[in-house]
């Protein structure tokens, strides 16, 4: 099955292309499934707004226009419904009540930031700021608080520190291992994601999906699933980069799910 899971709308103000685009990509791609799953609109007390997701104002629309979408396809493409999120405490029960919704097919964990952007804390975006073996241990012990939580289909782009980290050294291989190891004791899949393959080679990274990641996954027995990540229709339609991944994870040997069951 060709499948996808990983998929963005305008709503998260950095993707481009109409809802029903992406659906009319996929299906000229040949998909079986899409899932939609873009960022979750945290429900900020002080009226905060964030530049890279989905007011709370925008949620219904969302989910309106996905379940809309899934019973006019219904014939040629199966839709689901998620989102994107990341593992913060003080909106974990938020989080746990709109996981109960009938709605919400599944959760896909995006480990972007270590708090919430409206936070005095706040750090920056963990793809850009990952530069220091204290940032990889900051992006490590974030990512097992969410696999640990057990609310999430699997997790997305888990070599994600690698986007701007400088080589894969012993510390990168230190976090890896630890990652891979609670992924396997969870029973949580890996995202193979492909959208690193243009963003890194367009600006000369070692970038993700990093191949030294995942050899770990594979003497780990992790699983992982391949996802598009896409923020522009026009993503899905890329077969290059879903023929990349299909060859490295087969030349890896690490074994891949091709659809969530939920």
């Amino acid at each position: 099955m060709k499948t996808n899971y990983h998929t963005h709308t305008i709503r998260c103000k950095h993707a481009v292309g109409a809802d029903e685009s992406y659906v009319k990509s996929a299906i000229l791609a040949g998909f079986d499934e899409l899932g939609f799953s873009d960022h979750v609109p945290w429900p900020f007390e002080d009226g905060f707004t964030s530049k890279i997701r989905m007011t709370m104002g925008q949620y219904r629309d969302y989910v309106d226009s996905i379940l809309l979408l899934k019973e006019k396809y219904r014939d040629k493409i199966r839709i689901c419904l998620g989102l994107e999120c990341e593992y913060f405490e003080e909106y974990k029960d938020w989080l746990i009540e709109l996981k109960k919704s009938d709605e919400i097919e599944y959760l896909i964990f995006g480990n972007h930031f270590a708090y919430p952007e409206n936070s005095s804390y706040y750090e920056g975006y963990y793809g850009e700021c990952i530069k220091t073996t204290e940032d990889l241990e900051k992006y490590k012990n974030a990512t097992l608080k969410g696999i640990e939580s057990g609310l999430f289909a699997y997790v997305a782009h888990p070599d994600l520190f690698m986007r701007c980290y400088p080589e894969f050294d012993s510390y990168c291989e230190k976090i890896s291992e630890e990652i891979c190891k609670k992924a396997k004791e969870k029973n949580i899949l890996l995202e193979y994601n492909i959208s690193g393959f243009p963003y890194c080679e367009k600006r000369g990274y070692i970038g993700y999906p990093a191949k030294k990641f995942w050899e770990i996954a594979k003497e780990y027995d992790c699983k992982c699933i391949i996802g598009y990540d896409a923020h522009d229709n026009h993503d899905l339609e890329q077969e290059i980069y879903w023929n990349k991944g299909i060859k490295m994870i087969e030349e890896i040997g690490i074994q891949r799910v091709e659809r969530l069951s939920f």
